[in-house]
């Protein structure tokens, strides 16, 4: 029990220490950023028809004279007490704007990151054992080509062949257009996810694929598994009680460190699909200096990625109790 609190405390100490360095990193290329608050979101004609007094109004409420330090120390003693602060763009508490856009992007994301990895399982662990043959050919040359593929030219070209072309889907958006959401029904929010969900998807499955295609290929050549086929087991036996209990590790190590990089796509994605989810809100963010909204969605995504990490330690144990056991000693 001793040995789980300190690893807990541990983690915790580490993810605060994270959150402390992304918002202080952030805030920092915030301040630097070349745009003008004022002339971004109200206009350089707008400003010289305001009085003096209207500009120093609009100059306080973006906080365009308050010292950096006095403005991170103000959002960060908010922080501490619950309070993310108000977006100066929507003019709502930061918190709300990112539970509503989260929620939106829960079906992308969830459902990307999901698919992904069960795919990129699958492939890799096909392409390990017929390694040097024809679907092991295949497999690589997907993967080869996808990596290589940006994940907005990928988005662009699902939204012409499946919503132009074909019409099948929707060409974006999360909900049909002048429909009340009240009437928004489950399948609705579905169609509107598919072509973001999939833009992900496809972009994530390289990385997992070709990692455990190695990791397979170096368990098949072990003596474990020449030992296993002397005591006569079959291929397929030797693939499910020993290619992929060895594989597990590495798989669940790059499904949740491929959290990050579904995020990090997600923000090309909405753009391009114009899904209202937490990617698009940040790039609104970011372009409009509406500073305590960018700062509380950094935050709160690196906070998901941390966790994410964590469930993979905290599996790890799960999946080989050979690691519960060496904790358990420490």
């Amino acid at each position: 029990m001793r040995h789980r609190l300190r690893f807990f405390l541990r983690k915790l100490l580490r993810m605060i220490l994270l959150l402390l360095g992304v918002s202080a990193i952030t805030f920092a290329l915030m301040c630097a950023s070349p745009l003008d608050p004022l002339q971004t979101n109200v206009g350089q004609v707008a400003l010289g028809s305001m009085s003096q007094e209207q500009v120093e109004k609009l100059e306080a409420y973006w906080g365009v004279n308050t010292p950096p330090a006095e403005r991170y120390m103000g959002w960060l003693s908010g922080v501490a007490r619950g309070d993310f602060g108000m977006s100066l763009l929507y003019r709502q508490p930061v918190l709300t704007i990112i539970g509503q856009r989260l929620g939106n992007s829960v079906w992308v994301l969830g459902f990307a990151w999901l698919f992904s990895g069960a795919l990129g399982l699958l492939l890799g662990v096909l392409a390990g054992v017929y390694r040097g043959r024809l679907p092991d050919r295949c497999i690589r040359w997907y993967c080869l080509l996808i990596s290589s593929t940006p994940a907005f030219w990928l988005a662009l070209l699902l939204l012409l062949v499946f919503s132009v072309w074909l019409g099948w889907l929707p060409i974006g958006l999360s909900v049909p257009v002048g429909m009340e959401t009240s009437a928004v029904s489950f399948l609705d929010r579905v169609r509107h996810a598919v072509l973001p969900a999939l833009t992900l998807s496809i972009t994530g499955v390289a990385n997992i694929a070709m990692h455990t295609r190695e990791k397979m290929i170096d368990v098949l050549e072990s003596d474990a598994i020449l030992f296993a086929k002397a005591r006569g087991e079959s291929g397929i036996s030797i693939i499910l009680r020993h290619g992929l209990r060895n594989v597990a590790l590495p798989a669940i190590t790059l499904q949740f460190a491929s959290i990050s990089e579904i995020i990090g796509g997600s923000v090309l994605a909405e753009q391009v699909f114009s899904y209202p989810g937490l990617g698009q809100a940040a790039v609104t963010a970011g372009l409009g200096s509406d500073l305590p909204l960018l700062l509380g969605i950094t935050v709160i995504t690196a906070a998901i990625v941390f966790m994410g990490n964590l469930a993979a330690d905290l599996l790890y144990g799960v999946v080989d109790p050979r690691i519960r056991r060496g904790r358990a000693k420490s």
